[in-house]
């Protein structure tokens, strides 16, 4: 992350930088509607993007559409940052990134396409809608959740949108990076809270001095990890499991190894536990 900084030119501390992200006027948008629809605007392109790079890094994408839609006033409260809606079965919805835009200020430029990864494509939209078109398997393999594997897959996602040519500057990846740093705070954070019984203002301080989010998102995210004891740490495990076996794959077959047919591997089950997503990869490193 510090080399990252060095090419952006940030020559502060990387606590320095979180402020910076968190309050400089530059990395925010206008808290009006147009703001918002910039918001929506960058969004959209950075989709565009992955999705024209997808067929180099994936064998078969999802059929169903994905759109990027601002939350509706009536449940920005309590809605979360950003979610992705799955399509419905019959093809009468599509597939839905949610982004709650209800103040602007708490919104940074800076982390826009890392979250259109994960909520989209290639996150949660090329795995959930791949899943609900499976052919010829029971229902729950395809509508089935695996929490470290559905979430580990949309952060593993993060990363992999920047080998398909994302993040145009320095500061979308440091972006896309300090939302890595955010979900690797929350295995400290979940572990403080619920094993060695860190009060609710622990937490809220450790966050706000190791990760950017803006306030409201702190006291939002804490307040779901004591509410979801274990659910947090998902993504990171997830995505750590995931990238390990793509390392094996990368160091079994050499030449031989294609990332399009290691994501095939990932995809085309369903979601998986991982110890059974393990021996998928281990049996495609058998015959690949």
């Amino acid at each position: 992350m510090t080399a990252v900084m060095k090419r952006a030119g940030f020559t502060g501390s990387l606590q320095d930088l979180f402020v910076a992200l968190r309050s400089d006027p530059k990395f925010k948008y206008p808290n009006t509607e147009a703001g918002r629809q910039l918001y929506l605007a960058d969004a959209r392109a950075a989709i565009a993007q992955t999705m024209a790079a997808a067929p180099r890094f994936f064998r078969r994408l999802p059929k169903a559409p994905l759109e990027v839609r601002a939350v509706e006033t009536w449940r920005q409260e309590t809605a979360a940052v950003a979610f992705y809606d799955q399509p419905a079965p019959d093809g009468s919805r599509p597939g839905i990134f949610y982004v709650n835009l209800a103040d602007m200020t708490q919104v940074q430029k800076t982390q826009v396409e890392g979250i259109a990864h994960h909520e989209g494509a290639p996150g949660h939209h090329f795995q959930i809608a791949r899943a609900q078109e499976l052919t010829g398997v029971p229902k729950f393999r395809r509508f089935g959740y695996y929490g470290a594997y559905t979430e580990g897959w949309g952060l593993y996602s993060e990363r992999l949108a920047k080998e398909m040519g994302a993040y145009r500057d320095p500061y979308s990846e440091l972006g896309m990076l300090a939302l890595q740093v955010w979900r690797a705070c929350r295995l400290v954070l979940d572990t403080g809270m619920h094993a060695k019984r860190w009060s609710r203002d622990q937490a809220v301080a450790y966050f706000t001095q190791n990760a950017p989010l803006s306030a409201r998102d702190v006291v939002k995210e804490v307040d779901r990890y004591i509410n979801n004891p274990g659910q947090a740490t998902s993504y990171m495990v997830g995505q750590q499991r995931i990238s390990a076996l793509r390392h094996k794959a990368e160091t079994a077959l050499g030449a031989r190894f294609d990332i399009r047919d290691f994501h095939e591997v990932v995809l085309a089950h369903g979601a998986l536990p991982l110890g059974v997503l393990a021996e998928q990869v281990d049996a495609w490193i058998g015959v690949a």
